[in-house]
């Protein structure tokens, strides 16, 4: 069975990040969408939170599970059996970044390969971080974020003024 991961901080998961496990799920036989813990980052939803908004919108993709981790990616690659490492490419910024880490994930895990998937155009300039703000001047997100998460988001907005 072919195990791929698709880790991020997911805060919240947007309609770019369904977009690619969306296009994941039908390569590999199993894909765990990985709630991963950022210490430069201060996120609006609790990991626990994240992980349920990603349940709830990935509900009807059978071989999609949702887990968080804490610990080194490539440790938990390996703790899991997967040989491959899932991420979204939104433009040639991201690719610098994340193939360092892809290079340093294989130097640790030298079983765990990096897939890159590339952005579908409609999604190419869409971030966590874009929606956030764009949410706290009160635009309509139903073309950032999936439908099932705005009233979540929107929630949590005005509890944040």
């Amino acid at each position: 069975m072919k195990i791929a991961i698709y880790p991020g901080s997911f805060d919240p998961v947007t309609s770019g990040h369904l977009n690619i496990i969306q296009r994941a799920a039908k390569i590999f036989d199993k894909l765990i969408v990985c709630v991963m813990v950022n210490a430069g980052k201060k996120p609006m939803f609790s990991q626990e939170e994240r992980v349920d908004l990603i349940r709830r919108v990935t509900a009807d993709i059978p071989n999609v599970e949702v887990d968080s981790s804490g610990e080194l990616l490539a440790e938990y690659a390996k703790r899991k059996g997967s040989c491959v490492v899932v991420k979204g490419l939104r433009a040639g910024s991201d690719f610098e970044n994340e193939f360092q880490m892809a290079l340093i994930n294989h130097k640790i895990n030298p079983d765990l390969d990096t897939m890159f998937l590339t952005a579908e155009s409609q999604f190419m300039y869409l971030s966590s971080s874009t929606v956030k703000e764009l949410g706290s001047y009160g635009v309509d997100l139903s073309d950032f974020l999936p439908q099932e998460i705005i009233p979540d988001f929107q929630e949590r907005i005005k509890q944040n003024r």
